[in-house]
């Protein structure tokens, strides 16, 4: 059994992956053999239909495009904003980014999605994608879970982060349903926040150019920002001997990392820390970023 990992930034890190994905097809002993990437997902900088985190990226579609097809990687397109209108169905951004990624994806490529008016939008005009229901629904109470991994819309299902430990609803999911479930790993929310969904409809505000205030985040460690190492505090936190020990062995196999609005450093480590064997993480930084002048400050 293989842990299929879905990774951020397909147009925002663009740059960073030229660099990696050559090293995890040439160099397959640096990283874990039980380990594949699944996806990687992303959206360009002022994507109407975007959600989740304000796309950064810049990045041309016709180059993510290429440089997914030459590493045979499934590129996710993160169109999950919740506040979809009829009138934002005809973007032409948008619809031209579903013709190109549908185009060269060969059934391979994938949308993550939040409205089902956009749902059902894309499925009638680019029947070629797979879809993923967003961790922006904010799924937190186990029938609604449920009830999403029962809909034959959606390839995956991606939980609040919060359910990532409800092990014995988990196991008891028929395989099929353990298969779409993909839970997300390394989310630093606080874990009791009640303002989750607002921040996200806040981004989908944003996303769609309407005037509104930045939602302020009432968590006690908001100041700091995101953390790794905050992250592997949070109970709802994802280990990689989580991966191997406990979910692996009760047949999940999807796990999403997130980080779309983070640095490509931090990226790095995420990669380093679930993906690359210990023994080699120091080659895989000298690799990307690290040479004998390097100066921090």
């Amino acid at each position: 059994m293989k842990a299929y990992y879905h990774l951020p930034g397909l147009f925002e890190f663009y740059e960073f992956y030229k660099m990696l994905l050559p090293l995890f097809r040439n160099h397959r002993e640096y990283f874990y053999d039980w380990c594949e990437i699944g996806s990687i997902y992303g959206a360009p900088a002022d994507c109407l239909w975007g959600g989740g985190r304000v796309g950064f990226g810049d990045e041309q579609a016709t180059d993510v495009i290429r440089l997914m097809k030459e590493y045979d990687i499934s590129a996710r397109l993160t169109f999950s904003n919740s506040l979809i209108r009829e009138e934002h169905l005809t973007d032409k951004k948008c619809n031209r980014l579903c013709e190109l990624f549908e185009k060269t994806g060969g059934g391979k490529n994938g949308v993550i999605i939040h409205s089902d008016l956009l749902l059902d939008y894309i499925k009638k005009n680019y029947p070629e994608f797979y879809f993923v229901s967003s961790t922006t629904k904010v799924l937190t109470d186990f029938d609604d879970l449920k009830a999403e991994l029962d809909r034959d819309d959606f390839e995956y299902v991606v939980p609040d982060f919060r359910l990532n430990k409800k092990l014995e609803q988990l196991n008891e999911l028929p395989q099929s349903k353990k298969d779409k479930v993909e839970f997300l790993c390394n989310e630093c929310c606080s874990f009791g926040c009640t303002d989750r969904k607002e921040c996200y409809e806040n981004v989908s505000r944003k996303s769609l150019g309407e005037d509104c205030k930045d939602h302020i985040c009432t968590s006690p460690q908001a100041s700091r920002g995101y953390r790794f190492s905050d992250a592997m505090n949070n109970p709802g936190f994802i280990s990689v001997d989580d991966i191997q020990n406990i979910y692996m062995p009760a047949g999940f196999s999807n796990f999403k990392i997130e980080g779309r609005s983070l640095g490509s450093a931090i990226v790095l480590e995420f990669i380093l820390y679930y993906m690359v064997k210990s023994e080699y993480q120091l080659r895989v930084r000298e690799e990307i970023y690290l040479d004998s002048s390097l100066d921090l400050f």
